[in-house]
């Protein structure tokens, strides 16, 4: 080959290993989430493979591959276990399989060209220390690119991407066809909601950032991005919050001058909230590290003058007198947020709900001392599973007989009335509000004490 031949095929080159750099960098990530049980936003975080990619598009790329095969996950490895010539063939190493993983993502859920999909795979076994295994890479890629789309119109989807143990605990709590409905929701990207910091600046926002304005006053993007790149970002005119999450706060009403203890503030969307309703907060989270990103946010919002912080336990910790309000955003299993946090459907188990709700049970007994005569307490928590939500206000209340419940009126919620349930306490399943785009599931307590 001459130079000029060189020159011409440097550009393919440099394009072949560009999609072989992204493939490794997805590979990597993947390994992280599903090996090392690692969170999915922390994976990319910390991957220094992510961090060093100076296209955007790359980027985009990685995030869409991994993001989507983990969504995906049970269908793809449905679909891997067709392809194969011997029933119930092993599948070893793990990182054979995730490779198989990626390459069927690409094939079946994305836009790109088969022989771009299988090429790259192959050539990633090699470059991975699987040589051997190239040959069976490329038989089962193949055969998933002809036939693996036909095969997806005969799957059951709801139930391959969502592990059983967390499905049956829907239908025990919900019925099979709500459950189902729940599952088949959690297939959808969840859009990008805004809380913004001046409610005088809703309508401005609303039209600048070409978004809709929900019934609850979030601001719904219709496209993503950066974030940190979004006009207003940097100037703190508003927060990332879906719109769930943004409701709690809003249940409190009147509490300007009051002081509001946040018991688990971190990131700091609902801290925020309450210092814009007048609130003197006092936001306390356990984990210092969390603590220095919640500080950075509310130095960014323009709010740090008006909140205290502590690391502290808040399952021990107590005021040093009683305060007007407590909000608890407890720790859950985050079941209701399986359209933006697809790792969690895979990385959570049931022994980790048993932690949660005892660690729930704590939060709310010590929350119980802290309150004045007629404080209120509003309990919430991302999750689907009524032990998470219902059950645990029940029990307390049956412990507690100094509390009662404050019903939540639909006028408090923009008019949504059936996120209400018989007792006035909010639950949301991600399917409601699905012409606009859904909403992660969320429960909301409000208590009196009385």
């Amino acid at each position: 080959m001459n130079t000029k031949d060189r020159a011409e095929s440097s550009p393919q080159q440099e394009d072949n290993n560009k999609a072989l750099v992204t493939r490794a960098v997805s590979l990597q990530i993947l390994q992280t989430v599903l090996d090392k049980k690692q969170p999915l936003d922390q994976a990319f975080d910390n991957s220094n493979g992510f961090l060093a990619l100076e296209d955007a598009r790359d980027r985009g790329f990685v995030k869409m591959l991994v993001t989507t095969t983990i969504r995906r996950l049970g269908q793809i490895d449905d679909l891997v276990r067709r392809s194969l010539t011997k029933q119930g063939q092993d599948i070893s190493p793990p990182l054979l399989h995730h490779l198989l993983r990626l390459g069927t993502c690409q094939l079946v859920f994305m836009d790109v060209p088969n022989y771009a999909a299988v090429n790259t795979t192959v050539t990633l076994a090699e470059q991975s220390g699987l040589p051997r295994q190239k040959a069976f890479v490329n038989a089962v890629l193949r055969k998933i690119g002809r036939e693996g789309k036909e095969w997806t119109t005969k799957q059951d989807i709801p139930r391959l991407n969502t592990p059983e143990w967390m499905l049956q605990h829907w239908i025990n709590d919900y019925g099979i066809r709500t459950a189902v409905d729940i599952a088949q929701a959690n297939m959808a990207e969840a859009p990008l909601d805004l809380t913004i910091k001046n409610k005088n600046d809703l309508e401005y926002w609303e039209k600048n950032l070409k978004a809709k304005r929900l019934p609850t006053d979030t601001i719904r993007l219709q496209s993503g991005g950066r974030i940190d790149q979004i006009s207003g970002f940097s100037e703190g005119h508003w927060w990332v919050q879906d719109a769930s999450a943004a409701i709690p706060a809003r249940l409190f009403g009147d509490i300007k001058g009051k002081t509001v203890v946040d018991l688990c503030a971190a990131p700091g969307g609902k801290t925020a909230q309450l210092v814009g309703l007048g609130a003197h907060v006092i936001a306390l989270d356990r984990s210092a590290r969390r603590l220095v990103r919640f500080n950075e946010n509310m130095e960014r919002l323009g709010v740090k003058d008006y909140v205290s912080t502590e690391a502290a336990d808040a399952s021990v910790w107590t005021p040093q007198k009683p305060v007007d309000a407590l909000l608890l955003d407890a720790p859950c299993t985050a079941s209701g947020t399986l359209r933006k946090r697809p790792d969690v459907a895979w990385l959570k188990q049931p022994k980790d709900l048993d932690a949660l709700k005892e660690q729930q049970r704590r939060l709310l007994e010590n929350s119980s001392s802290m309150l004045k005569e007629g404080g209120m307490l509003i309990y919430c928590t991302c999750s689907l599973f009524k032990e998470e939500g219902e059950k645990q206000i029940d029990a307390f209340l049956n412990h507690h007989p100094e509390f009662e419940r404050s019903p939540i009126q639909a006028e408090e919620i923009g008019g949504i009335k059936d996120v209400i349930d018989e007792n006035g306490d909010l639950r949301i399943l991600p399917f409601q509000m699905a012409a606009v785009g859904g909403m992660d599931g969320f429960y909301v307590a409000r208590l009196i004490k009385k």
